[in-house]
C-alpha cells in the first residue's frame, strides 16, 4: 500500500470516528450532559460554531493520522479493535489533564474547575466518547491484511 493510500485510509477512520464520537456525545446532550466539543472549540474563536464544527473534525483527522503513522507502528496489539480503545485514552487523557482545564482558565476559573472535565460522570462519558472514536479508527485503519478472510480459519 503506497502512502497516499496511507493518509487517505487515516482521514477517512478520522472522519468516521469523529461522527461516532459526535453522535454519542449528542445522546449525552440528550440525558442533560453538556458534551458538546464544536461549541467548546467555537468560544475560543468569538463563538463561530461554524470554527469549531471543523475544528472538532481537523483534530479527530490529524489525531487518526497520528495513529497510522505512530501508535500502530508503537503499540503491538493485534486486534484492530482493541488497539483502537487503547489509543482512545490517548487523547481522552490530554483533553482531561490540559484541554479541559485550560478551557476553565480561559473561562476565568481554575485549572483544577476544569480538571477531568470537573466530574468524574462528566470524565466517563468523555471517556466513553473516546472509546467510540478508538474503535472506529482502529476497524477502519487497520493493515491491509486484515481485511482479507484468513482462508486458513474458514
Amino acid at each position: 500500500m503506497n502512502k497516499n493510500a496511507h493518509l487517505s485510509k487515516a482521514i477517512f477512520a478520522g472522519v468516521l470516528g469523529t461522527v461516532g464520537m459526535t453522535l454519542f456525545m449528542m445522546m449525552g446532550n440528550m440525558m442533560g450532559m453538556q458534551m458538546n466539543v464544536p461549541k467548546m472549540l467555537a468560544s475560543m474563536f468569538g463563538g463561530n460554531l461554524i470554527i469549531g464544527w471543523v475544528m472538532h473534525f481537523m483534530v479527530g483527522t490529524i489525531l487518526a493520522i497520528g495513529y497510522e503513522y505512530f501508535f500502530i507502528k508503537i503499540i503491538k496489539i493485534n486486534n484492530p479493535i482493541f488497539r483502537g480503545a487503547v489509543y482512545g485514552v490517548l487523547p481522552w487523557f490530554i483533553a482531561q489533564v490540559m484541554v479541559m482545564p485550560m478551557m476553565s482558565v480561559m473561562n476565568g476559573m481554575s485549572y483544577f474547575d476544569g480538571f477531568f472535565s470537573g466530574s468524574i460522570l462528566m470524565a466517563s462519558a468523555s471517556l466513553m466518547a473516546h472509546f467510540v472514536y478508538g474503535i472506529v479508527v482502529g476497524y477502519i485503519d487497520r493493515p491491509a491484511e486484515q481485511f482479507v478472510a484468513n482462508p486458513e480459519k474458514a
